[in-house]
């Protein structure tokens, strides 16, 4: 298997996420569902149990902890992500997604320099969007991200 991501460029300037990335040779994908940083015990059928009252940055190292699981649990790795998803919700005082406290780059990279280096803003990280949102699931979440990742041969 063959994964190349094409990084993307803006007047001469590398930006933080690729433009595309070309998968030949996998066995298959593995597509996840929306991660949050739901507690454990937090059961959404009866609305019962804790739910994860942490920061933003909090947040997120909880849920890419989770996809890093998820994926290896499926039998893959963040090595093989191919596309990303980030749900944040509000508020978005600058009127932007990205000027948002929700919005946590730094730790995205922090996390990819220590499980991936590959994805970090400044190498090759995955094509992604981001996404502003009024709400999530729960009123305390204010990351949501979905992954696609490969499966290798």
């Amino acid at each position: 298997m063959e994964l190349v991501t094409h990084k993307k460029f803006k007047s001469g300037r590398l930006m933080p996420w690729g433009k595309g990335t070309v998968v030949t040779g996998a066995k298959g994908f593995v597509y996840l569902c929306g991660n949050t940083a739901t507690a454990a015990d937090y059961d959404p059928a009866s609305k019962q149990g804790g739910r994860f009252a942490g920061d933003a940055a909090a947040q997120w190292l909880e849920v890419l902890g989770n996809i890093k699981a998820d994926l290896e649990a499926l039998g893959t790795t963040l090595e093989h992500l191919v596309k990303l998803t980030f749900f944040v919700r509000g508020p978005f005082p600058d009127g932007g997604v990205l000027s948002s406290p929700n919005f946590r780059l730094d730790v995205l990279d922090a996390f990819f320099a220590e499980h991936c280096p590959k994805h970090c803003s400044y190498n090759n990280p995955p094509p992604s969007e981001v996404i502003g949102v009024a709400a999530l699931a729960q009123a305390d979440i204010v990351i949501e991200i979905v992954a696609i990742a490969a499966l290798p041969d």
